[in-house]
């Protein structure tokens, strides 16, 4: 093995616009787990959502030339062409076909609650009753601690609009558990 290129953001971008392997090696290497984490929000699936994650990063490959660095940073676009390939797949009419067959959350999946009493599986239960965006949006904020600002920034949508589907999701969540 030879020595391991790293790169700043820079640097790696200009890398991947130049068809340079090594660095969409190195992009694999070190994304892949976090973007795999948003899909797996939306598309509970562990195979589909392997799947989807392979098709984002030829996405990335192929589109890379246009990212725009002035408005925002690569992985906010990344997790941007993430998201919106996870709510694709789930809105596909080939996934809603086979997903009537499979149940809606797997046991894979891990949600966790620091509350007592609150098991996971009625939690897995309540939460998959939400729609895709607000289970996304409830995961990041309470389950993996981002805040409002950082989703906001991440997923590249207003402040405003990430408090008020919080908010809308937590009323929801709210009548589905009285």
């Amino acid at each position: 093995m030879g020595t391991t290129q790293t790169y700043d953001e820079r640097e790696l971008v200009a890398a991947l616009r130049r068809k340079d392997e090594q660095a969409f090696s190195y992009l694999y290497d070190h994304y892949a787990g976090a973007l795999y984490n948003v899909v797996k929000q939306v598309v509970v699936d562990t195979d589909v959502s392997s799947d989807v994650l392979q098709e984002i990063f030829v996405n990335i490959w192929r589109k890379i030339e246009q990212y725009d660095e002035s408005k925002g940073r690569l992985f906010t676009w990344m997790l941007n062409i993430a998201r919106n390939a996870a709510i694709d797949k789930t809105r596909s009419k080939g996934f809603q076909q086979s997903s009537r067959v499979l149940p809606l959350l797997d046991g894979e999946t891990v949600y966790t609650s620091e509350r007592p009493g609150m098991d996971d599986y009625g939690l897995k239960k309540v939460l998959g009753k939400l729609k895709d965006e607000q289970r996304l949006l409830i995961d990041l904020s309470y389950f993996q601690g981002y805040t409002h600002e950082q989703i906001a920034k991440a997923l590249d949508i207003p402040l405003g609009t990430v408090k008020t589907r919080i908010r809308s999701a937590l009323t929801q969540l709210r009548s589905l558990l009285q």
